[in-house]
């Protein structure tokens, strides 16, 4: 299988010495500047994660509609959304107006989303769900409308006095072809199963949100056969795409080590929302040793999509580098 090979920037900035994305201004127009700079060096996507209340990227459509104008031929997505805070609506006409202006080039992840800072800070966003909805029931609620509405289906009718009947109306404008390309993040098997269910794409993280004692790889790909017959039982047609996240490092200069080390994080398990955890490891080492060890790995073989994750506070210069290591050491290893 021919891996389709993207970066996910977490878009972070902080005002401390050596940070290069030190204003919210700085790590915005540098993730232009990487997306750019990215397609040139040949990879196939540049993806961001959406957070609230939190000094990194946050609504993406402004962001997307950016990198879409400066690039021609690359992937741009989102690792992911969270649909607790989206008005549906609003959400289905930006979306549709970034896919137009990239061409139809936009891959949307969305989710019920990861721990935030706020206490229900949607609440703040204007969503008010009753008392018993959980997060994950929200999240699917708004997904399901966001979905219905760049379909095409119907949201509103118009007023007869202004139209003589009423006639249903969609919301405008539309890409035809997003309905395709839509993901959903998923952390656990179940969430896997159901993203299986309703025919969208499966995006996996670093981070799975259970624990079975199995090392990460072989949970995730777990998830991954169990995301794929969900798929084929619920009848949808053609072949759904599946992407996993690597932190990857290579160290091919003395550069590489005094900024990275040498070191890789293992793999561990821990505490998150009061769930049980399993966290995946980083790959760091030589290009030959990376390449070997995802090669190895059961999930990245699963999957059609690779996304590395970026250090994107060490500014275009430093990213730029590291990806050029990437496609050119470890990459062609990986097909």
């Amino acid at each position: 299988m021919t891996k389709i090979l993207g970066l996910l920037s977490f878009g972070h900035y902080r005002d401390v010495p050596g940070v290069q994305a030190r204003t919210a201004r700085d790590a915005l127009t540098q993730a232009i500047d990487i997306a750019v700079g990215a397609e040139e060096l040949g990879l196939d996507g540049a993806w961001i994660r959406v957070h609230h209340y939190q000094r990194q990227f946050a609504t993406p459509w402004a962001l997307l509609s950016a990198m879409a104008a400066r690039t021609s031929r690359i992937e741009l997505g989102t690792a992911v959304i969270d649909m607790r805070y989206e008005n549906p609506l609003i959400m289905a006409e930006l979306a549709a107006a970034a896919d137009l202006i990239s061409g139809g080039r936009l891959q949307l992840g969305l989710s019920r989303g990861s721990q935030e800072p706020a206490l229900h800070g949607y609440k703040a966003f204007g969503i008010h769900p009753t008392s018993e909805a959980s997060a994950s029931y929200i999240a699917q609620q708004h997904t399901a409308r966001f979905r219905g509405a760049i379909s095409g289906v119907p949201m509103a009718v118009s007023d007869p006095e202004q139209t003589r009947r009423a006639v249903p109306l969609p919301i405008e404008p539309r890409s035809e072809t997003l309905p395709d390309r839509i993901w959903w993040g998923s952390a656990t098997r179940r969430s896997a199963q159901w993203a299986g269910t309703q025919g969208m794409n499966l995006l996996s993280s670093t981070l799975l949100s259970e624990d079975t004692g199995a090392p990460f790889a072989q949970l995730q790909a777990e998830q991954i056969r169990t995301f794929h017959s969900a798929w084929s039982e619920a009848g949808h047609v053609g072949a759904p795409r599946v992407a996993v996240t690597r932190n990857v490092l290579p160290i091919v200069s003395a550069r590489d080590r005094d900024m990275f080390g040498t070191t890789a994080v293992e793999e561990h398990v821990g505490i998150l929302g009061g769930a049980a955890s399993r966290f995946g490891k980083s790959y760091v080492g030589s290009p030959d040793v990376i390449a070997a060890q995802l090669a190895d790995d059961v999930a990245v073989a699963a999957a059609d999509t690779l996304l590395v994750t970026i250090p994107n506070l060490l500014g275009v210069a430093e990213n730029l580098r590291l990806l050029g290591n990437i496609v050119e050491h470890v990459a062609p290893v990986l097909g």
